[in-house]
């Protein structure tokens, strides 16, 4: 007898902690930087330093986190726990003193990521077990993904909307977060139920042995070689969008289409991998990113119609990598192995060492083939073009010949 599906309200409740997550995520990783350099006056090079060491050593402890969370069981308590550093975190680094100084920002960054870290790791390693299914796992992690899209779109728009002044809309955008967080964990950790397993006893070493399983390993080399894929273009956009393009009062426009298409095309990931699994429905979604970024890398200025299209495309593919990758992580899972924080540490280290290595390569990459910011001649265009649509077109494409080369490895489930 096929187990119960899981019910839509347990999936909504599930998803809705996804909100909080990504609305603190956006301004730590985007604003916290011009925050600290333009409105408090720290040096911007000292800033660099501060942040690429904090996450530095935010990646690295994932996966010690989530060994650590196996050890003590109770996920739903690990989250609740988790949510209280990262809203005073939040609160710290939105809403520094105004003699703060790269002190503060440190400590404000070390409080928010071990919040943030805790309760992410032991949300996604409890939505694995959530489902009884596969299908129903597709269902948990785009409820949580699509949840997350909507909090990543909000947080961009809203401290403009605030304040005209950037930094008191952070602040604003601080104080909101912390009555969101309590209200999405009061209904993600009241009305979804079940999924919890006890204590493991697994010693350090299941960090390495996690590693050691072939299909997990496959997966996760697919997924860091995608994601890295996916991360240079969101470095680079910006520079693309005022100089190639030479429409950068409509970045934020752009933006929103990328986002929006990519919540809206959840549901229909997951409707495709019910038809033809989830492998191939994440390998149309790869074909689909290289032939919008083959066509971004023809484009030139007053391009802002196919730029849009193509922000759509890229987009609606951008919601299968969010949601059918830790889909498939959730069913090597159900075939019974442990170790489900470990492999979610090892999985978020992954996308924060995508997002350092996208930042690490492709600028001193930019530089090194001519581009400064605000250039208009060809060479620096080009230069540009190739950094951000080439890079990833080659990336997506290695990403996708692994994909289908381990096809009958990867461990997936219908």
């Amino acid at each position: 007898m096929s187990a119960a599906a899981l019910p839509r309200r347990t999936v909504l409740a599930y998803g809705v902690l996804g909100f909080p997550l990504a609305f603190a995520a956006l301004p730590i990783y985007v604003h916290v930087p011009k925050l600290y350099a333009d409105s408090l006056g720290l040096p911007l090079a000292l800033v660099g330093a501060v942040l690429l060491g904090a996450r530095v050593v935010d990646a690295v402890a994932d996966p010690l986190i989530g060994w650590a969370s196996d050890r003590l069981g109770g996920r739903r308590w690990l989250i609740a726990l988790g949510l209280v550093p990262l809203a005073l975190g939040v609160l710290a680094l939105l809403r520094p003193p105004a003699d703060a100084d790269a002190l503060w920002l440190l400590l404000a960054l070390t409080v928010a990521y071990a919040g943030y870290s805790l309760a992410n790791i032991n949300y996604q390693a409890w939505g694995a077990r959530l489902a009884p299914t596969s299908l129903d796992r597709t269902r948990v992690v785009a409820a949580r993904e699509g949840f997350g899209l909507a909090g990543v779109v909000l947080a961009a728009a809203l401290p403009a909307w605030l304040a005209a002044d950037p930094a008191a809309g952070l602040g604003q955008l601080a104080l909101i977060f912390v009555p969101v967080v309590v209200l999405a964990g009061v209904v993600t950790l009241g009305g979804a139920r079940g999924g919890e397993r006890g204590r493991s006893m697994a010693s350090a070493r299941m960090l390495a042995a996690v590693l050691r399983r072939p299909a997990f390993r496959r997966l996760l080399a697919v997924f860091a070689v995608g994601g890295i894929a996916a991360a240079v273009p969101a470095t680079t956009v910006l520079f693309f969008v005022d100089d190639v393009i030479g429409e950068g009062q409509r970045a934020g426009m752009f933006l929103a289409a990328y986002f929006v298409a990519g919540g809206v095309s959840l549901p229909l990931w997951v409707a495709l991998a019910r038809r033809v699994g989830k492998l191939r429905a994440w390998l149309l979604s790869m074909g689909l990113s290289i032939v919008a970024f083959a066509w971004a890398a023809g484009l030139g200025a007053g391009d802002g119609l196919a730029f849009g299209l193509i922000c759509v495309a890229s987009g609606l593919a951008l919601g299968a990598d969010l949601s059918l990758p830790p889909a498939m992580l959730a069913d090597q899972l159900a075939h019974g192995a442990d170790g489900d924080g470990a492999c979610f540490g090892w999985w978020n280290f992954a996308t924060k060492a995508n997002l350092a290595l996208a930042a690490g390569v492709s600028l001193p990459l930019l530089a090194l083939l001519g581009y400064v910011p605000g250039a208009r001649d060809a060479q620096a265009l080009s230069a540009l073009a190739i950094v951000y649509a080439g890079v990833p077109v080659a990336l997506k494409a290695v990403a996708a010949t692994l994909l289908w080369r381990w096809r009958d490895r990867m461990g997936e489930m219908r």
